[in-house]
């Protein structure tokens, strides 16, 4: 895929981004705009999305030798919400106990403290690291924090004003819940506007919360069978699971916004019937086989090489339809990856 179709940065109006739908029946591709999507759907269809919210979780640190260290914050430690697991660069010579000295968005500085280490499913070294007062771990990574953009979009983050575009632009319409290291970017294209449309002509929408974490990236380096993928937290709320098993009851269909979302429901929902779970572990990792329980359509960006998320796409799809679609986009100068276009699987 050449690398002039990898995204940079969304379009300045989301909803009027491209959108490749994919009949799984017939096998036949069409294209629109992501705005026209209430009039691609069916009234009493369910929309799904993920309500989760990016963390400004990459933090640039200084240590008392002088030395600057950059993590990338992955998940807290259940037992205590103040203590974060983290990837860093350089791990070397960081000790327990190392006092790491953070700068605020206000000029004034702030500190962090090195934990403890541990090694991630990934088989690397991560360090864990304590922000202080587990009541203030939001608001102080609102305060030093940026967004943690996935490594192909090319940005100097650090400077104040791609710092606050970005914690703004890297984020959906519904993020409610503070969690996530990666954006749910199928979310991405839905505005207001599209919002109001699609409530008129009769398509409803609910709620589930995956807390996206950084194995999202992690490429798969041997085979499809042998991948495994780190877990993440979900929550489905029991309003959400009524709405949900209600319209699978009626005959409705549930459309997953984003891999995310469907992983969520598959997980909530293996045996037929969506079960409310809060803070749930799911490290569910769909790949061809998968006996799809709850999602009867998706809407989802375009992925990886390699990566998890482009084998679920295959395996909801089939791998050929996929390949071939993948193939179109690429010759119709689609836009790819967290900021680029969708497509919509019926």
């Amino acid at each position: 895929m050449p690398e002039s179709l990898i995204a940079q940065k969304p379009l300045d109006k989301k909803d009027q981004s491209r959108l490749f739908v994919v009949d799984r029946e017939s096998g036949k591709f069409s294209h629109k705009h992501f705005y026209e999507l209430p009039g691609l759907l069916k009234h009493g269809d369910l929309l799904v999305v993920n309500d989760t919210r990016v963390l400004p979780s990459r933090l640039i640190a200084r240590r008392h030798s002088g030395g600057t260290i950059k993590l990338l914050l992955l998940k807290p430690q259940a037992t205590n919400t103040a203590i974060w697991e983290a990837m860093v660069t350089p791990i070397k010579r960081l000790k327990v106990g190392e006092v790491l000295q953070v700068e605020k968005s206000d000029g004034t500085t702030g500190t962090i403290t090195v934990e403890g280490f541990n090694t991630g499913p990934d088989g690397f070294k991560r360090i864990l690291v304590n922000l202080g007062a587990k009541e203030n771990v939001f608001e102080l990574l609102n305060q030093i924090g940026f967004a943690p953009l996935p490594p192909y979009i090319q940005r100097n983050y650090q400077t104040t004003a791609h710092r606050m575009e970005d914690l703004l632009l890297y984020q959906t319409m519904f993020a409610t819940m503070p969690g996530a290291v990666a954006a749910p970017t199928a979310g991405l294209h839905f505005t207001p506007q599209v919002t109001a449309a699609l409530k008129e002509a009769g398509i409803e929408t609910t709620t589930v919360t995956l807390h996206v974490g950084a194995g999202t990236f992690k490429p798969i380096e041997e085979s499809v069978e042998s991948h495994t993928i780190e877990e993440e937290t979900y929550t489905v709320s029991q309003e959400s699971a009524d709405k949900i098993n209600q319209a699978k009851k009626e005959g409705r269909r549930v459309i997953a916004v984003g891999t995310t979302s469907l992983r969520t429901l598959e997980t909530a929902g293996a045996s037929g019937t969506v079960q409310a779970a809060q803070n749930a572990r799911t490290a569910l990792y769909v790949k061809p086989g998968f006996d799809f329980q709850i999602v009867d359509a998706m809407i989802t960006n375009f992925h990886l090489s390699r990566s998890s998320l482009l084998v679920l796409v295959a395996a909801f799809t089939g791998r050929e339809l996929i390949m071939d679609a993948y193939k179109q986009a690429i010759d119709m100068k689609y836009r790819f990856y967290s900021y680029g276009d969708a497509m919509l699987i019926l």
